[in-house]
């Protein structure tokens, strides 16, 4: 057989991206050490929106849609508008921190923020509390998880064992990472990109993003965002170099969580992707790396978590 110097390099170069992939990002695993009393629980009060204030609206409203909402803004109790865009409450568990400007540590921190926020569920922790203790249901769900009665403290504790369960696995990528699928060529050709160009600088790890800070418009400020409008997490630490910097997004099922970035003012992921090459790596894509890339970050839509589901 002839040697083909051309498509000898092409293998190398591919096997190379393959490598730098693996060293790069990770697939994702079953959950373990799930604590299914507490967690089932958890997942009665995600559903549930005996937690609001006017008993309207649950945790579920605001994620319905591949665990994020389809709105800019989320509609909150006696249809107040949120004040920021809903992200993803899928595979939570390994970011560095939780809200936009990364201002909960945890997950039991975070959820103050939906529970008493007047534009979001506009709760208490004595009406909760109070609610709950008169719920034969929940007395019993409380018995059997924590062996005590209703309370706000394990109310934070189980919604937050049931987020655990929600990890979206399989993904195209993953099996990829795996060994188990290849990519087809378009993909490849993004996932090359995607390396090449930096943008895995930031989008890297287990959830391709959810692990840093950065700034948005780190190379070239964006006109079209006002982003005093929005908590950055300057608003958190006071700290001048932290103006204009959120935490950088998941982009697993990326291409289901549409509208994007904070301000839920981009509808199509190809203008997201555009922008941020622009804004943030400092490069003129082209109309078919575009499409690459595009079709790279479809590969990271995983399954739905089987614990999700209503019916469960």
């Amino acid at each position: 057989m002839l040697f083909n110097k051309k498509v000898f390099f092409c293998i190398v170069f591919i096997m190379a991206i393959n490598l730098n992939a693996k060293s790069l990002f990770f697939p994702l695993e079953e959950p373990k050490n799930i604590n299914k009393e507490v967690a089932t629980l958890g997942k009665e009060l995600f559903f549930d929106p005996i937690l609001s204030k006017n008993n309207d609206i649950s945790c579920f409203s605001c994620h319905s849609n591949y665990g994020a909402d389809n709105k800019s803004f989320s509609i909150g109790t006696n249809n107040k508008i949120g004040k920021i865009n809903s992200p993803s409450v899928f595979n939570l568990e390994k970011n560095i921190a939780y809200f936009w400007n990364g201002r909960a540590e945890t997950l039991e921190k975070q959820l103050h923020g939906p529970l008493f926020d007047p534009s979001e569920m506009a709760s208490s922790k004595e009406l909760i509390e109070e609610r709950l203790k008169n719920s034969q249901k929940y007395k019993e769900l409380f018995n059997v998880a924590f062996k005590s009665e209703p309370s706000f403290a394990n109310t934070l504790k189980a919604i937050a064992e049931y987020e655990k369960t929600l990890v979206t696995l399989n993904s195209k990528f993953d099996k990829h990472l795996r060994g188990e699928v290849a990519l087809n060529e378009s993909e490849q050709k993004g996932l090359n990109l995607f390396i090449s160009y930096g943008c895995a600088s930031c989008h890297n790890g287990l959830n391709l993003g959810g692990n840093s800070f950065q700034k948005f418009g780190a190379v070239i400020t964006p006109d079209e965002f006002d982003n005093e409008i929005w908590a950055d997490r300057f608003a958190f630490t006071n700290d001048i170099e932290d103006k204009e910097v959120y935490k950088v997004p998941s982009l697993r099922n990326v291409e289901k969580t549409a509208p994007y970035f904070h301000s839920g003012n981009v509808v199509l992921l190809k203008t997201a992707i555009y922008m941020m090459a622009y804004h943030n790596v400092g490069v003129i894509l082209k109309e078919d790396e575009v499409q690459y890339i595009e079709d790279f970050l479809k590969t990271l839509t995983g399954e739905i978590p089987e614990t999700f589901k209503k019916e469960q």
